[in-house]
């Protein structure tokens, strides 16, 4: 499975970015998609999730509220529109593909990531 992160830029604080994911190859080996994000001398750190196939969503609670998740299979793709964006939401945001639903909120439960795409918000 290959992943395709795309959409980031710069943006004032308060306004909106839509993240999006393309999947490509064995997509049918996909259970889980993720978005996760990592800030300069942070870890990587869980945003929102997706299951592949129910459509049941989760998020960390720093987003929740501001970021929704939502797929489209036909296309194998996975959107994060983030709103209400805050400078600490800066960071290189990554999607990652699971083969099993567990342990969602760990990177490490994660089979498939993507190159990243940076998200910058002044304030």
């Amino acid at each position: 499975v290959q992943l395709q992160a795309y959409g980031g830029g710069l943006v004032q604080a308060g306004g909106s970015l839509r993240l999006s994911c393309d999947a490509s190859g064995r997509t049918f080996s996909i259970d889980f998609m993720g978005w996760f994000r990592q800030a300069p001398g942070e870890e990587r750190e869980f945003v929102s999730g997706i299951n592949w196939n129910g459509g049941s969503t989760y998020y960390a609670d720093s987003v929740k509220g501001r970021f929704t998740i939502s797929r489209d299979n036909a296309k194998n793709t996975v959107w994060l529109q983030m709103n209400s964006l805050k400078s600490e939401d800066t960071a290189v945001y990554y999607c990652a593909a699971a083969r099993r639903a567990w342990n969602t909120r760990n990177s490490r439960s994660y089979d498939y990531w993507g190159q990243g795409t940076e998200v910058t918000v002044s304030s």
